[in-house]
């Protein structure tokens, strides 16, 4: 399993587990079967795929992963601190203006005590409104709680680069920014990759795979019926770029690669991303265990020079995602706000 140092002393998987699937209402079925789940969690780890990215939001997520974590401290093998658990902290929107430390602090606890751990390894800041303009103040919450030794270090999720830019100025340590980036989304490119590597933060991507839509199953398909909320965003993404027709001449391209190395689309698709400048990690989303052994097989392959020409010279026929990163999801008048919940955080 190809790992990597996100800070000094402090390495993770290039692949980690997502576990936004897990949440509840993220199925339009609704459907989890735990057990599987605990079970691909076993396997990921035993493959080297030792971090896991979720957030308090993704309602029963922590539940599922303390369970794990539990297995763990009775098991023989990797132990619960061999785990990297990366958090997000998202006050909800209604209470931006009056969020207090004591709040942030609770929040954290809460997610602890779930885990069954003494401190989170990154915490991932997002911030629903700009207007609203006390993010950096809040941020300093997380700076009190690292000091406590609660957090070991500081990321954000979502940001823009003039935001992130100003937390950084403000004095929050952040070493890592999480943004959605595929062959769809590359509003990464525009500022966010220059200015990472400018201040030393590194970008760890989701939505690498649209939420399963690059994917053989959709090849050659006329018609789309989203099977997830989160599918139903990334085709936003797909009908604002390249849309239905670039869609399918995408997947025929990228089946092409695959079949060249012997491995998968979603392979193919993962390792453009995780090969492009300024790019440290990216989140593959586990909702089973049917597609642990693909994971595996994202680093079996030599991805080429030529690959990624190809797919670069494909993508340059069309256009990406206006604005900044998830500027269009903070604009209320934009369809890409459609699926939004800005009031998750229980109690």
């Amino acid at each position: 399993m190809n790992r990597i140092e996100l800070a000094p002393g402090y390495e993770i998987s290039r692949v980690l587990n997502g576990l936004w699937q897990l949440s509840r209402g993220h199925s339009l079925d609704g459907a989890l079967d735990i057990d599987d789940i605990v079970y691909a969690f076993h396997k990921l780890v035993d493959k080297g795929f030792t971090t896991f990215d979720l957030a308090d939001i993704y309602i029963g997520a922590e539940d599922i992963l303390g369970t794990f974590l539990t297995e763990l401290k009775q098991g023989s093998g990797l132990k619960p601190e061999d785990i990297q658990i990366h958090e997000k902290y998202v006050p909800d929107y209604d209470i931006l203006t009056s969020v207090r430390f004591e709040d942030t602090e609770r929040i954290i606890d809460r997610s602890l005590k779930k885990l069954g751990r003494d401190y989170i390894d990154l915490i991932q800041y997002h911030w629903w409104d700009y207007d609203i303009d006390r993010y950096v103040d809040v941020a300093q919450n997380l700076v009190k709680l690292q000091e406590k030794g609660k957090i070991r270090y500081i990321g954000v999720t979502n940001f823009d680069t003039e935001h992130l830019k100003k937390l950084v100025d403000g004095g929050i340590p952040v070493i890592s920014c999480q943004s959605q980036y595929s062959v769809f989304d590359r509003r990464v490119e525009k500022s966010m990759i220059d200015y990472g590597l400018h201040a030393g933060i590194q970008q760890i991507c989701y939505g690498t795979l649209a939420g399963g839509l690059l994917s053989e199953r959709y090849m050659g398909v006329d018609a789309y019926t989203p099977e997830t909320r989160s599918q139903v965003k990334y085709f936003q993404v797909i009908e604002a770029t390249l849309g239905y027709d670039g869609y399918q001449k995408l997947l025929k391209l990228l089946y092409e690669i695959a079949v060249s190395h012997n491995v998968h689309i979603a392979q193919i698709a993962t390792r453009y991303i995780l090969e492009k400048r300024g790019v440290t990690a990216t989140i593959i989303g586990v909702r089973n265990s049917r597609h642990v052994d693909d994971n595996a097989r994202i680093f079996s392959f030599d991805f080429t020079p030529e690959d990624r020409a190809r797919i670069d010279t494909f993508l340059a026929q069309y256009p990406t995602v206006s604005g900044e990163p998830y500027e269009l999801e903070r604009n209320p008048q934009s369809v890409f706000r459609s699926i939004i919940r800005m009031n998750e955080a229980e109690g």
